[in-house]
């Protein structure tokens, strides 16, 4: 591995910060941390706000403790840029993307993350792939390895190592996975707690949602329709613990209130 450089991509994620302690213990070279920003808009990032504050501490601690400056690298195109950007070929040519698909939804997220500017060629990449996640080892190669596999590390193992080193992102506190405020991939919780917490950006995921050609979920439900079940668990009127939910309770609900 001599002659090349060595990068950890960075995600702020319980495993690909405790890659930093693996890296350590198997005495590994490591020459840069980079870390792929995606933005909602032209201001707002696509993290929550204590993911930003989570950012700067890690960071903070990367370099008094590494000596490494972490690399935020940013595309120039924003989240809603990518959504109001026009179809340009195909029957649907110059209508508006919206939502992004279930099939292209990955194709997205590498794009805005800039993936092919974190690994540039004849280097070796570092990545958070945990010993106890076998079905994700395909993607590890000679130039993409995960140190958390070398040394045995699991999942537990990681949380463990984040929490004793003063670098467990907030995110664990509500779900189990990091990611985007608007991801159409989090669960109905994520979006509950969105909604209560931060109004402002439950109010921009309404106006996206309208202008969608595409339904939020690939099942066909819009935000609109969680905006709905959320306020009739406001109302008291349906329970978020209710394990019966079916979506055809808020139209009964509703024709209900018309007697």
């Amino acid at each position: 591995m001599e002659g090349k450089q060595h990068i950890l991509s960075l995600s702020y994620g319980k495993d690909s910060l405790a890659c930093l302690g693996a890296i350590k213990e198997l005495g590994w070279p490591l020459d840069r941390i980079v870390h792929a920003e995606v933005w909602a808009t032209d201001t707002i990032p696509a993290d929550l706000p204590p993911m930003v504050e989570f950012k700067a501490k890690a960071d903070k601690i990367i370099r008094e403790r590494w000596g490494i400056e972490v690399k935020h690298l940013r595309h120039k195109m924003s989240y809603e840029e990518m959504f109001y950007r026009p179809i340009c070929r195909g029957p649907k040519e110059g209508v508006t993307k919206g939502w992004p698909l279930t099939s292209n939804s990955r194709a997205w997220c590498k794009h805005l993350k800039v993936m092919n500017r974190l690994s540039p060629a004849g280097s070796v990449s570092y990545v958070g792939i945990a010993a106890d996640e076998p079905n994700r080892f395909h993607n590890l190669s000679d130039t993409k390895k995960s140190p958390l596999v070398e040394a045995g590390w699991t999942e537990d193992d990681c949380r463990r190592w984040c929490e004793e080193n003063d670098l467990l992102s907030p995110i664990y506190t509500t779900a189990t996975r990091g990611g985007c405020w608007f991801c159409h991939n989090q669960g109905v919780g994520q979006l509950r707690l969105l909604r209560k917490n931060y109004p402002d950006l439950w109010a921009l995921m309404l106006k996206w949602d309208r202008d969608s050609p595409v339904s939020f979920k690939a099942d066909g439900h819009t935000v609109r329709d969680f905006d709905r079940r959320f306020q009739l668990e406001d109302e008291g009127l349906i329970y978020p613990d209710d394990k019966i939910f079916r979506w055809d309770m808020l139209d009964k609900e509703l024709n209900y209130r018309w007697f």
